[in-house]
């Protein structure tokens, strides 16, 4: 009979296995290309289903541990405890439905890339993504992290022969290399105090770091986890990365992939450093506060879809370090129960976030699949082409708005909670709380009117180009993984009082209490309730707002039978056109107006005339918005580093004779210190 712990050494092994098997199956069969995605795809979604299995397994039971060949010194191994399994558990549940719908996408570059190619770099970089969060050893994790890293960026640029593909993988491999280097720093202070490189060691050394070096640490780890998660304003590679990569490696990169920062962001934070220094929390709540606002904003003004929903991805992972800066000013003034309520909110957005984005990016993709064009404005009327799709796209939309009773209404509700339950701390913390649960709060109303003009622009109305009027709905592979997705949006908001027991057990590993023991319970009809009486049900949620629509449909449904209905008026035309109707940017005019000191709006406007200079003949207008962190922050360093690389032409003259003469200097320097030394 197999015991439990053999069973979940073989769970992670089928685990490693099928995603190997996906890998080498990629390469076999390159020459084949509808077996090749087939096979390389499916064994990625055994492989996710293993994972499920065997994270679900972990949270609920005991950590999982496997020794590596390795020394004294370097002992490379695996552990994964309920944190990991947590993310893990995200990473497989965002591959199942992502790979699925992959068979489908990639039909697209059948007979014009190389399927074999993608079909490898896609499994191994989700194994590298699931041994960054298993890695029990700085320098495993290093080499894991830097496999992810690499394998992102040829993914990234698998459509190279694209001048902005090229473009955006250069951006993200300068930005992730710079951050690996903080990452590197920290981990060094961290294995200097304890002696070792195993995380083991980091857990029992952080805390009795002299401070200078523990702030060190953290400062390194949040610079260097942060460039990796697209935290303002680190975040300058995302929104050329994540639109270039193929749509279904977008969803897994903005899902999960830059989740593994935040992972490590708590496990530094709190499992290495104890979350020690109070201004490290309001740091973290900053960062995040920043962020989402920032992230949203750029996200409204934004015709691109792709680059859209990567500005809202900076939006989220700010609401997450909301979350989690909380909880380290909880943690610190003494309160774990409120830091692990913190905590919970942070983790299920997390969660939430890697499902509904999920989705939306494969719905991009779906749209580029069908119409060849990811500008909003020239979209419109896809409901009619695009029935299927444009219902869970709608359920995306309305997630990522935070609209009851999907997922992202939960999780923003438990952000918004944890935030006013530290009202009863000092003035300052309440100040600091106040600010960011307002920001919070226009951050949600701006994300809710972003997608708002996404979907109506997108797919209501008439159709707003060619490309549109002949769009087709998505094959059966990717409305099967985007169904996915809807159904679980769906289900993390209706049924959270499933969620939150095991989202306990996972907090409960780095901050050491149960919010549930000190403040959660759960009471009848699955309510949800916290200190201050403050309470949420979302099975009478969605009763009750089942019931508030089905009244004006009934009243909208019999004035339908009772009056005739016209066309829509067409400004004094006979007949309506896409002319007529509201553009993206026009609905996002007035957001760009309020916040021009931030966009810095820069408008050209071109007039042709007839034989009369009274009539135009056309008229063009055309409108950008300024990248404001890179007009001011790195295009500067970019122009300052290339204006003194200049001067290295002084020495590097391309004369064997001049680096000769450079060698022979040299050795003569170090002959006399070595001299000086021996004297």
């Amino acid at each position: 009979m197999v015991s439990g712990e053999m069973m979940i050494t073989y769970l992670f092994s089928g685990l490693i296995l099928f995603y190997f098997i996906g890998a080498v199956s990629a390469v076999l069969l390159n020459k084949k290309d509808g077996v090749c995605a087939f096979i390389s795809f499916i064994s990625a979604a055994v492989a996710s289903v293993f994972g499920i299995i065997f994270s679900l397994s972990v949270i609920w039971g005991d950590p999982f541990s496997l020794a590596l060949p390795g020394t004294s010194f370097l002992q490379f191994g695996i552990f994964v405890d309920a944190l990991s399994a947590f993310f893990i558990l995200v990473i497989s549940v965002a591959v199942f439905a992502v790979s699925i719908y992959s068979i489908g996408y990639v039909r697209e570059y059948f007979g014009k890339k190389n399927i074999g190619y993608l079909g490898f770099l896609y499994n191994i970089f989700i194994l590298s993504m699931i041994l960054v969060v298993s890695a029990n050893n700085a320098i495993m994790f290093l080499i894991v992290w830097e496999l992810m890293s690499v394998i992102s960026y040829l993914l990234v640029v698998y459509e190279h022969e694209k001048p902005e593909t090229r473009k955006a993988g250069f951006i993200y491999i300068v930005m992730t290399h710079i951050g690996t280097g903080f990452i590197i720093l920290s981990f060094l202070i961290l294995a200097g105090s304890s002696g070792s490189f195993n995380f083991e060691t980091f857990r029992a050394a952080g805390v009795a770091m002299p401070p200078l070096l523990r702030d060190m640490a953290f400062v390194f780890a949040l610079i260097g986890f942060g460039t990796k998660a697209g935290i303002v304003p680190l975040h300058i590679w995302l929104p050329y990365a994540h639109p270039a990569a193929p749509s279904n490696v977008s969803a897994l990169m903005s899902g999960v992939m830059i989740k593994t920062a935040i992972f490590m962001m708590i496990r530094v934070f709190f499992d290495f450093l104890g979350a020690g220094q109070a201004w490290w929390g309001y740091l973290v709540l900053a960062v995040g506060t920043l962020s989402a606002i920032i992230g949203i904003l750029y996200a409204v003004v934004e015709p691109d879809i792709k680059r859209m929903l990567a500005f809202s991805s900076i939006e989220n992972v700010g609401i997450i370090l909301i979350g989690i800066g909380a909880s380290m000013i909880f943690f610190e003034g003494g309160r774990p129960g409120l830091a692990a309520i913190a905590a919970i909110a942070a983790l299920y957005h997390l969660l939430n976030h890697s499902v509904f984005k999920g989705l939306l990016f494969m719905g991009a993709g779906s749209i580029i699949f069908s119409t060849h064009t990811k500008n909003i404005e020239k979209l419109g009327g896809l409901i009619k082409k695009m029935p299927v799709s444009s219902v869970l796209i709608l359920v995306g939309v309305l997630s990522i708005s935070a609209l009851p009773p999907f997922s992202g209404f939960v999780s923003e509700w438990l952000t918004f909670q944890s935030l006013l339950l530290g009202f009863n701390f000092n003035t300052f913390t309440m100040i600091v709380l106040s600010i960011s649960a307002a920001v919070l709060a226009l951050t949600g109303a701006l994300a809710a009117f972003c997608f708002l003009k996404t979907f109506g622009i997108g797919f209501l109305a008439l159709p707003r180009s060619e490309h549109a009027e002949h769009a087709t709905e998505a094959n059966t592979p990717m409305l099967l993984g985007m169904g996915l997705f809807a159904i679980l949006s769906i289900l993390l908001g209706i049924l959270p009082f499933y969620i939150l027991p095991a989202l306990d057990r996972v907090t409960r590993t780095f901050i050491g209490v149960s919010a549930f023991s000190q403040f959660f319970s759960i009471s009848t009809f699955g309510t949800i309730v916290l200190p201050a009486k403050s309470s949420l049900s979302t099975p009478l949620l969605l009763v009750l707002m089942f019931i508030f629509l089905l009244v004006p449909f009934l009243l909208l449904y019999n004035a339908r039978k009772s009056r005739a209905i016209y066309e829509t008026w067409g400004c004094g035309q006979p007949v309506s056109t896409s002319r007529n109707e509201y553009t993206a940017h026009a609905f996002s005019k007035p957001v760009e107006m309020w916040f021009k000191n931030l966009y810095r709006p820069a408008r050209q406007t071109e007039a042709t005339y007839s034989a009369s200079p009274f009539l135009k003949e056309s008229f063009r207008f055309e409108s950008r918005v300024e990248q404001v962190f890179e007009e001011y922050i790195y295009d500067p360093v970019v122009r300052f580093v290339m204006a003194k690389s200049q001067s290295a032409k002084v020495v590097q003259t391309g004369s064997i004779h001049a680096y000769l003469s450079y060698i022979f200097a040299t050795l003569i320097i170090l002959f006399m210190f070595v001299i000086a030394g021996g004297s």
